[in-house]
């Protein structure tokens, strides 16, 4: 069994992948646009003016493969209750990813040395994604 993340970003996928393979070195592994998808009556719904915008996405952070998309692209998404946690194998490398995911974002809480780790950290970025940067011990 496996569990993966799918984030709908409501309008800001392509915008968001591009920014997690700056800020994260994320790979794109596939993308289809809603005008891509099974004729109808097959073809899920695609928003008024939506045909460009992303139907589903997978990129790889790491080793963890994270699929997302539009969604119903209204321009508001929403992400409460989780958070995305990167464990990293140095504090430099811990910097580096916080650095750029705090870009355009809000720190939650600095990147510091906790008891059960030498850097923990958690930053929502650009996009209201919450996630939790610590070394590995």
């Amino acid at each position: 069994m496996i569990v993966q993340p799918y984030l709908f970003f409501d309008g800001r996928c392509e915008e968001a992948i591009a920014f997690y393979r700056r800020a994260l070195g994320a790979e794109l592994i596939m993308l289809m646009r809603y005008k891509e998808g099974p004729e109808p009556p097959n073809r899920p719904p695609v928003p008024p003016g939506a045909e460009e915008k992303v139907m589903h996405a997978a990129f790889r952070i790491g080793e963890t493969t994270v699929m997302a998309s539009d969604g119903r692209c209204q321009g508001q998404p929403a992400f409460q209750g989780f958070s995305l946690s990167l464990t990293t194998a140095s504090d430099a490398e811990a910097e580096l990813l916080f650095t750029a995911l705090a870009d355009g974002g809000q720190v939650q809480m600095p990147l510091a040395k906790t008891f059960f780790s030498s850097r923990f950290g958690m930053v929502a970025d650009r996009f209201g994604v919450s996630w939790m940067i610590l070394v590995a011990p």
